[in-house]
């Protein structure tokens, strides 16, 4: 079947996506009398959809997943060749492109060493919290059992990974969930919860006392994302991370890095935790590894954690009995061995980092201008702006104000987004998280968009 399709083609596609189609995040009932959005083409960052209009994308694909944009003919080429080649082999067996992909991730993630593939971010977080409850069972008599997370983090969609959602709305009316899921507190500053000079370690210490309160022969892990994503773009603050690192080896936590959305380049290092000088134990990572090309997400542990699952045989049940299906897909991999290549030869990650600093200036000066911006932050091309009715009180700005700042960026023909039905009150803050090929330009628009819209909704 070819996709080269007339108007009237399309036209039947956008009724066929009507009638059939279930969207991730929709409510559906506005489709009843109007059509659905149907992207059609993308070509570096811009996309165009089935009306012909074009669109400039802040937002990588809209969950911040095409890192290197739009159109890459070399990383479909890469796949096709490969999956011609050997398309599929069970995880239980290796495959070239695979092998090849974990040597190269190692090489970027010092003092880790083996990596567990399987499909999405969700299952890679997923994999994680079994290794931690395994490890339980066989080294420490099934005591060490208990994962924190931290409030307004987010690691998934499945059952087991929104038992530690941080975002309520996002939890909301899936439960009830496993038990051994304990929450800590968030860290951002901006929205603070204790007095002090020197408020990272403070978030940090709250971690320790979680930890004393559950008793620390009982927690075996925590799980935090190195930026908060979706929860509101939140940097942690300066003293944070090496405190969390402290703290976790002192009473012989596992620490668990999601970098679901942060890695592969998303914050101007090949991971964000790299920014902070920690080791983490487990790293996983999904949406930009392959850049959206194909689908692919990793758990990535230190020898010492791979270790604790090999045995001589003599206990049947000692290793990791798991597998992900579509783990042994050889498209994933080659894709983002192709999309690695990409990052190094166009220089990628200095270009995050110029561009990010370009977003941040930007904000900042429209932050002077329009008084609804209480707080931008940010780190690389991952940046955030959180809006607010009152800057004196830090009043949220209305959720549905704040998604009107979007549609009215989208009504300009850029992509934005924005925390949405996530954090009861506090669904408002503007994430921008363009592709890590944007140019100067680009960011200009995009920013430009946003004051254009600011000033029309919010005054």
């Amino acid at each position: 079947m070819s996709l080269d399709l007339n108007q009237n083609d399309l036209s039947h596609v956008v009724a066929a996506d009507r009638a059939h189609v279930w969207h991730h995040l929709s409510q559906h009932k506005p489709y009843e009398t109007a059509d659905p959005r149907v992207f059609v083409e993308g070509k570096g960052m811009r996309l165009w959809d089935t009306t012909g209009r074009e669109y400039l994308d802040g937002v990588s694909g809209g969950v911040w997943t095409v890192n290197v944009g739009y159109g890459r003919t070399s990383i479909a080429d890469a796949i096709r060749d490969q999956l011609v080649k050997l398309n599929y082999y069970a995880g239980a067996a290796g495959n070239v492109p695979a092998a090849l992909f974990a040597e190269k991730l190692i090489q970027k993630m010092p003092g880790m060493a083996r990596v567990y593939y399987s499909n999405s971010g969700s299952e890679a977080n997923e994999k994680a919290y079994k290794m931690v409850r395994q490890i339980a069972a066989r080294q420490h008599g099934g005591r060490k059992w208990k994962i924190l997370y931290r409030d307004r983090d987010y690691h998934g969609t499945t059952i087991g990974t929104l038992a530690t959602s941080g975002q309520d709305q996002r939890a909301a009316q899936y439960g009830p969930y496993p038990d051994g899921f304990v929450r800590v507190p968030h860290c951002l500053e901006y929205r603070a919860q204790w007095d002090v000079s020197n408020y990272g370690e403070r978030a940090a210490d709250a971690i320790e006392e979680a930890i004393l309160r559950e008793g620390p022969d009982t927690v075996g892990a925590i799980v935090l994302e190195p930026i908060t994503a979706g929860g509101g773009v939140i940097v942690p603050p300066e003293g944070y991370w090496p405190r969390v690192q402290e703290i976790c080896r002192r009473h012989g936590v596992l620490l668990i890095v999601d970098e679901v959305v942060c890695g592969l380049g998303r914050t101007g290092t090949w991971f964000g935790y790299q920014h902070y000088g920690v080791q983490p134990d487990i790293v996983t990572m999904a949406k930009g590894v392959a850049s959206g090309y194909a689908a692919i997400s990793c758990t990535v542990t230190t020898e010492a954690v791979f270790e604790m699952f090999k045995d001589d045989a003599s206990d049947p049940m000692g290793y990791f009995r798991d597998i992900s299906t579509f783990g042994g897909c050889t498209a994933g991999p080659v894709a983002a061995l192709e999309n690695m290549r990409i990052i190094e030869d166009e220089s990628l990650l200095e270009n995050t980092v110029a561009m990010g600093d370009r977003v941040l200036e930007n904000l900042r000066a429209l932050q002077e201008k329009h008084p609804a911006i209480g707080d931008v932050r940010g780190k690389g091309l991952f940046c955030g702006a959180e809006l607010v009715a009152d800057r004196a009180t830090k009043e949220p700005l209305d959720e549905k104000r704040v998604q009107a700042v979007v549609a009215e960026c989208l009504a300009q023909g850029v992509i934005i987004g924005a925390t949405n039905r996530s954090l009861p009150g506090l669904n408002n803050t503007l994430c921008l998280s363009p592709a890590l090929i944007a140019t100067q330009d680009d960011i200009d628009r995009i920013t430009d968009a946003i004051d254009k819209a600011l000033a029309k909704v919010a005054g």
